[in-house]
């Protein structure tokens, strides 16, 4: 400390000396060591003011040890209403509060300089604000009422106020000068029961005018918070409190992205909190968009080039809120990822800045070394601004320009010089822009959408000759065909019909697209199939704002879009699934079954357990981006071919196993659950058939499903739901393979789930749609067709009840395992497929139906399930699986088949998913032309004529 700095601060404790004389205290009354004295009276004159002025204040802190430590849980509020036990009209409140808030804020102040953690001084100062508006707001309501009334709404009801915090109260991040940002709501329109009636408007417009007077008016006491309302619908002009039906009516027609922003912060801190909990919920959707909006990324981006013109209008570039690398900044970047993402991930609907960051590390959605950077110049510009405000209780962000007052600021922050204070702060500010600039870096670069290379190409500026050679320079093979592909979708009514917003992002994403486009293989293929999806998708400009926020996204669209139009398809149909284009890791790197469970998981544990809508919405939305990821891996070669087919049924089993328990909690819920089960179990099972139970799902597969329960007794009922809704266990379980196949194939925004085919049941489409295990077994055993047991040969348990599972499981081996008539079986095989090849095998003279035809995967497939139905009574080990590889390897294993016939098959069959699983992709699953596979086609004909006995 310099001497003109120790001569103030000598004259600021001889003058503490002299007001405890004058008050007859002794000098070491309340045990204050002289180090502690000194350090806050020489960082704060309004704490060394306050206690000069009444000494008594400083010391009863002591007495009561609240200098030494925190208070505790819920004893502020209580001290406050000690404060006001006595209070009787609005002058007492006036001035108990202030006095209360500044006995507070000396107790908070003083700890904070010497060391309580940041995070204790915000929440003290938050629970300070709270504690006043709430008790404040309590008795001026109760003396309202006896004045003119209760306000009631139409059916009679009582309404209070509701105070929504904003900014840093909402947050619990107030600052030790902090103004406090309010939104006054109620929830019905009303008038009052008194006997001069008040519309509700009225009388809560009232209420809120005395109660921002009580907190902000300065007395001879001071003042408690001063109060801002700018934040309302319509700011200053609109009306002080509104209805949460005009509320909501403003937000939807005519919110603005920064009241968005401010909106995330939004807290209910005094009034009704079951109303004002029900006015959240009703704005969220609102905050935050259920689809990935990087739109928000832009309106940031224009709200921080506001407040940098305004700072340096005003020369306030030494201001650590609002300045470069300053606290706004760093708000910017959390609330950023909360805007783009929030509506997806309700993890990150928080208000707290450290933990949005710390939420955002864990996410990887910010490196944890960008998060540790940003935490750590969060908290060290905080403590900075609470030392400035400590300085005078004023409302200041701006560093002091007085070479004492930077001495004194650097002395409090703990370091013994300016120098030292402004070299680690100059440290965090640059860390924090370094981040904020690569969080808001515009993707491409600042170039005007007129200036881009292929602009004229979309504007169509040019001489169509002449925007046709730019279009052949950037690599299309037919260039003129392109720009009439280009004009027809300039032209068409989806994109004349833009706003100006809109048609100003399409404009600047379209010279992007193009030129990408124009670098790709096969650039006229691809600029046609990615016109497609822009039609389906240019009204909703936040895709638009996606695809140019992130380069990365358009690139891997360009790449994906000319190799699969199948992609293109879903994209047109989900574009919600542009969102999976975003991280490249996951986008090539499909999961396996317990990666998938945990992601369904996080995404369905997010909602509200009884909102059907958005589970199933959810459900769709997984199983579309994992089968999206899949492809893409497909089609990059990161994953062999030959286990697509896995990865797709694990997909489809993740998503059944879902299904089941949520039609099961909906029923049991209704009706309670089936009596007489076994082990307290769900006594039902979800059985596949085809390729699902053969493993062996492709793209769009629909899945061929049998429902069974296990229930004996056909007279039991379930237990009902408080003596109601009790039916029999039978109508229980039709009603859940209703309940199944509703969740599965209804149409909803994001399309269907999956399509079901449940006609291999018992009877097929004329039988129960759920058959007890005992009917399914006396079908199997007496009634069942030879391509009914084919059929069997492929199905396994999915989902439901072990004992269920397994006692299908039994039964399918007991079934499987009868020995048979080798003729007739091959007789009855052979019959089957001349019949199905009749009516489905699509080959012509120069394309082959790779399924159906002569020498195709479906011959395969018989052979296979005739050979396991011959044999499985001597090697019952043929019927431990279902897929089709592993049935050969069996055969091979006992020699059933001539030579190396299975082995054959096998590579055959492989080579065959492969080309359909790609042709899929290129939706042409089931043609190849006529030249092609011709000997492995032959090799399947010639193993036909010799198992079956019989030309094909």
């Amino acid at each position: 400390m310099n001497s003109a700095g120790d001569d103030r601060l000598q004259r600021v404790l001889d003058n503490w000396r002299e007001a405890l004389a004058a008050n007859g205290i002794p000098a070491d009354a309340g045990g204050l060591p002289r180090p502690e004295l000194e350090r806050v009276f020489d960082a704060s004159d309004f704490v060394a003011s306050a206690c000069t002025r009444d000494p008594s204040l400083l010391l009863g802190l002591a007495d009561a040890g609240l200098l030494r430590h925190p208070r505790a849980d819920g004893e502020l509020g209580v001290a406050l209403d000690d404060a006001l036990a006595d209070v009787g009209d609005i002058p007492a409140l006036e001035a108990a509060l202030r006095r209360f808030r500044l006995r507070e804020m000396v107790r908070i102040v003083w700890r904070d300089l010497l060391g309580a953690p940041l995070v204790e001084t915000l929440e003290s100062l938050t629970q300070l604000a709270d504690a006043c508006i709430g008790r404040a707001l309590e008795r001026l309501y109760a003396w309202a009422c006896d004045k003119d009334g209760v306000p009631r709404d139409a059916a009679g009801r009582a309404q209070q106020l509701v105070v929504l915090g904003m900014g840093k109260l909402g947050a619990r991040e107030l600052n030790l000068s902090s103004d406090i940002d309010l939104i006054f709501a109620y929830a019905e329109p009303g008038r009052t029961d008194g006997p001069r009636a008040l519309d509700n408007e009225q009388f809560f417009t009232r209420l809120g005018r005395q109660l921002i007077a009580v907190l902000g008016r300065h007395t001879v006491d001071g003042f408690v918070f001063r109060v801002d309302m700018r934040l309302r619908p319509f700011g200053d002009a609109g009306p002080l409190a509104m209805s949460f039906e005009s509320m909501e009516t403003y937000y939807q027609s005519q919110g603005r992205d920064w009241e968005r922003y401010a909106m995330i912060k939004a807290r209910v801190v005094a009034g009704d909190a079951a109303e004002g909990a029900s006015l959240i919920a009703m704005l969220r959707p609102f905050i935050y968009r259920r689809y990935l909006d990087f739109g928000a990324i832009e309106a940031i981006r224009s709200m921080k080039r506001l407040i940098e013109r305004e700072l340096h209008k005003k020369g306030m570039d030494a201001n650590i809120k609002l300045g470069p690398g300053g606290i706004r900044e760093i708000e910017f970047i959390g609330q950023a990822f909360q805007l783009v993402r929030g509506g997806r991930d309700t993890d990150l609907q928080v208000r707290p800045i450290l933990t949005v960051l710390e939420r955002l590390a864990a996410k990887d959605l910010l490196p944890a070394s960008a998060v540790r950077d940003l935490t750590e110049a969060y908290e060290f510009l905080r403590l900075t601004e609470n030392r400035i405000q400590a300085w005078r209780d004023e409302q200041t962000h701006k560093l002091p320009s007085d070479a004492s007052a930077r001495e004194r600021l650097a002395r409090s922050m703990a370091y013994a010089d300016w120098t030292g204070f402004a070299a680690a702060l100059e440290r965090h500010r640059a860390r924090v822009h370094e981040q904020f600039r690569e969080v808001f870096a515009a993707p491409h670069d600042e170039t005007e959408p007129a200036d881009l290379p292929l602009a004229s190409v979309w504007s169509g500026s040019e001489a169509a000759d002449r925007l046709a050679v730019r279009l052949q320079d950037a690599g299309y093979a037919e260039p003129a065909r392109a720009l009439e592909r280009v004009e027809a979708f300039r032209d068409s009514a989806a994109c004349r019909a833009l706003s100006a917003r809109g048609r100003g992002r399409l404009d600047r994403l379209m010279p992007l697209l193009l030129e990408a486009i124009g670098a790709a293989p096969d650039a006229d293929v691809t600029l046609e199939r990615l016109l497609r999806l822009l039609q389906a998708i240019v009204r909703r400009t936040a895709y638009l704002d996606l695809l140019i926020e992130n380069p990365a996204v358009l690139q891997q669209l360009v790449r994906l879009g000319g190799r699969s139009p199948w992609i293109v398809d879903q994209l047109s149909r989900q574009p919600i699934l542009l969102d999976e284009l975003l991280d490249t890791r996951r986008l090539y790197s499909p999961l396996r079954r317990r990666e998938l469970e945990t992601e369904l998981d996080l995404t369905l544990n997010q909602l509200d357990p009884v909102d059907l809508e958005q589970q199933m919405e959810r459900l769709r939305q997984f199983a579309q981006g994992n089968m999206l990821r899949v492809a893409a891996a497909d089609l990059a070669d990161v994953i062999p071919l030959r286990v697509v087919s896995d990865y797709l049924t694990e997909i489809a089993e993740v998503v059944l196993a879902r299904v089941t328990a949520i039609a099961w909690r909906h029923l049991v819920a209704k009706h309670g659950p089936p009596a007489g089960i076994p082990g307290d179990d769900c006594g039902f099972a979800v059985i596949g058939y085809g390729k699902l139970g053969g493993i062996e799902l492709g793209y769009g597969s629909d899945l061929d499903l049998v429902f069974l329960h296990g229930s004996q007794d056909p007279t039991a009922m379930t237990g009902g739901v408080d003596g109601r809704g009790k039916i029999a266990n039978e109508v229980f379980y039709a009603r859940l393979g209703q309940r199944l196949v509703h969740l599965l194939a209804t149409r909803t925004p994001s399309g269907i789930l999956y399509e079901t085919d449940m006609r291999l049941r018992p009877n097929g489409n004329a039988g129960m749609l759920v058959s007890s295990l005992k009917a399914f077994e006396n079908y199997q055993e007496k009634d069942a067709w030879t391509w009914e047991h084919q059929a069997l040969v492929r199905a396994r348990p999915i989902v439901g009840d072990p004992a269920v599972m397994a006692r299908f499981a039994a039964i399918r081996r007991h079934v499987l395992a009868r020995q048979r008539d080798p003729e007739k079986l091959r007789a009855d095989v052979v019959q089957m497929r001349a019949k199905m090849r009749s009516t489905l095998d699509q080959s012509s003279s120069t394309r082959f139906d790779l399924k159906q035809g002569v020498g195709g995967i479906a011959d395969i497939e018989f052979m296979v399930q005739y050979a396991i139905l011959r044999w499985a009574h001597q090697y019952p080990d043929l019927l431990d699986w279902t897929d089709n590889l592993r049935l050969l390897e069996g055969l091979a294993r006992h020699d059933l088949l001539a030579d190396s016939a299975a082995g054959l098959l096998a590579d055959t069959y492989q080579v065959f998913r492969a080309v359909y699983h790609r042709n899929a992709l290129s939706e042409v699953p089931g043609l190849i032309p006529d030249d092609q596979l011709v000997e492995e086609r032959r090799t399947v004909r010639e193993t036909w004529r010799l198992l079956m006995g019989a030309p094909d």
